[in-house]
């Protein structure tokens, strides 16, 4: 991240990154005037498209994307929508049998659906629509892999099937289903689906600050960030975030200490069987999908939180903004529950439009060491982390009984629930990560994948502090409270 090479997993991510650029750039310098003129022109210059059709179809989307990088829609509460123009109307065969099909005699494709759906004619494989379920035995079973389940992608990436088609085949978001996890985001190949961005509300915020004499401006950032830097270091990124305007850079690890210390001891106090509130669509997936499953939830703010409400008892008139890869941050941030903690949220992808549109050259600089949080504070961006944690701080407070699990991903999330609703599971604390893999996989990093995991772990393993009750103490210290807490209450 924040180098003079850009790495973006996809060429949807480049584009939605020259778009945000040129709006910040316009926003700083006060040219926004004639943006939806002259950016199109700047992104896509022409005179062929680079990425659809025609270039009119290419700047025409353009100026879709400065709508959601200016805030979107704001009568619609979701911080996902369709850019219905860039909806590429992909096709919803279900099944197909492809001309692949060699019409051969063992016919594992018939013996294998549940409903009676395929028939062969002519010695080639049919499909009934009206009986089809579409489970996709049929194409398992095929020797050949001549019958193909066509999907749209953001349909199969959305888990809770908040997105389908309407009377124009355009994606529709059911906002009563979605829980903002940003998976759809991350899977449509055409950019189709888009986050709203903040980015305008946190110049503004930066501005009127007036570099910082008429409040302070606090960036809080997420663990996460660590795989994100691959030809600068995090200390340099950190040295690039106070120059765009941010009076300090903390780490939202610090915040996920004091997490680790409320749920424990929650979870000492309540008994039976909890659930995180890290993960803010994890905690959706439960509101939406198992409302009776409420109560389940943690009562202790996420990470996030917890770090914007001890910078604001230290500096009550200072300005907190959350950077990370999380689309449901952005809607989590808006929620009641948080107190108005933190101000606004930027995304990874957006800090490097922002850097660059301020033409910083992150590789160049000095590093500003980050020191707030524990290992087990910034292991909180990879799946399991939060369970490793609860363990440690439960083994040294003498808590006993606890029987963690790590959710990684929706599907694994709601089995696990549903034997919790059931009474059938063996574990009492629920770990729940929206994404797979977690926050490492974040739908708005700049790049994604395994090596991302081993990257957070380093990261821990470079923590300075030793212990997360340093950071506990130093929340006690301020909100005066008494961190043994734990230990009392043994």
């Amino acid at each position: 991240m924040l180098q003079n090479k850009r790495v973006f997993d996809t060429d949807v991510q480049l584009f939605k990154y020259k778009v945000l650029k040129e709006v910040i750039r316009r926003a700083y310098n006060g040219t926004m005037e004639n943006a939806y003129l002259e950016i199109p022109k700047v992104v896509s210059p022409g005179p062929k498209s680079e990425l659809r059709c025609c270039i009119y179809k290419e700047r025409a989307i353009v100026q879709e994307n400065i709508r959601m990088a200016m805030g979107g829609d704001k009568s619609n509460p979701n911080v996902v929508e369709v850019i219905d123009i860039a909806c590429d109307e992909c096709p919803i065969g279900g099944i197909y049998v492809s001309p692949a099909c060699r019409g051969c005699i063992t016919h594992a494709c018939k013996e294998s659906c549940p409903r009676g759906a395929i028939s062969i004619k002519d010695r080639h494989a049919t499909v009934d629509k009206e009986k089809c379920i579409e489970c996709g035995k049929c194409a398992k079973a095929c020797p050949y892999g001549a019958i193909i389940a066509q999907h749209r992608p953001c349909m199969v990436s959305c888990k809770v099937k908040a997105i389908s088609m309407d009377s124009d085949r355009k994606a529709k978001i059911d906002n009563d289903k979605c829980i903002s996890c940003g998976a759809c985001i991350r899977q449509c190949p055409f950019g189709a689906l888009a986050d709203k961005s903040f980015v305008m509300d946190i110049i503004d915020i930066l501005k009127k600050s007036e570099n910082n004499t008429k409040y302070k401006v606090y960036a809080v950032v997420a663990p996460s960030i660590i795989s994100q830097c691959q030809s600068s270091s995090v200390e340099q990124v950190t040295t690039a975030i106070k120059m765009i305007g941010f009076e300090n850079v903390f780490e939202a690890a610090l915040g996920a200490d004091i997490t680790l210390y409320h749920e424990a001891l929650e979870w000492k106090e309540k008994g039976g069987s909890m659930t995180t509130s890290c993960c803010p669509a994890f905690v959706n997936f439960i509101e939406k999908y198992f409302p009776e499953l409420r109560e389940n939830v943690s009562h202790s703010p996420s990470p996030m939180v917890e770090t914007a409400l001890l910078l604001k008892k230290i500096d009550p008139t200072c300005k907190v903004v959350f950077i990370g890869p999380c689309v449901a941050k952005k809607a989590e941030f808006q929620h009641p529950r948080t107190e108005q903690a933190i101000d606004s949220v930027m995304s990874f992808e957006e800090l490097q439009a922002f850097v660059d549109a301020r033409g910083i050259d992150t590789a160049s600089l000095e590093g500003t060491p980050l020191e707030d949080a524990s290992y087990f504070g910034r292991i909180f961006a990879r799946s399991g982390g939060i369970s490793s944690g609860l363990q440690e701080i439960a083994k040294k407070n003498g808590i006993e009984g606890i029987k963690p699990v790590a959710m990684s991903g929706i599907e694994e999330c709601r089995n696990n629930l549903m034997l919790l609703k059931l009474g059938k599971s063996q574990f009492n604390f629920f770990e729940g990560m929206a994404c797979v893999g977690g926050c490492v996989n974040g739908p708005l990093c700049i790049n994604h994948g395994m090596k991302n995991i081993g990257d957070v772990d380093q990261y821990g393993r470079d923590a300075r502090k030793e212990e997360l009750m340093d950071s506990v103490e130093l929340w006690a210290e301020h909100f005066d409270k008494d961190a043994n807490g734990l230990k009392e209450s043994h």
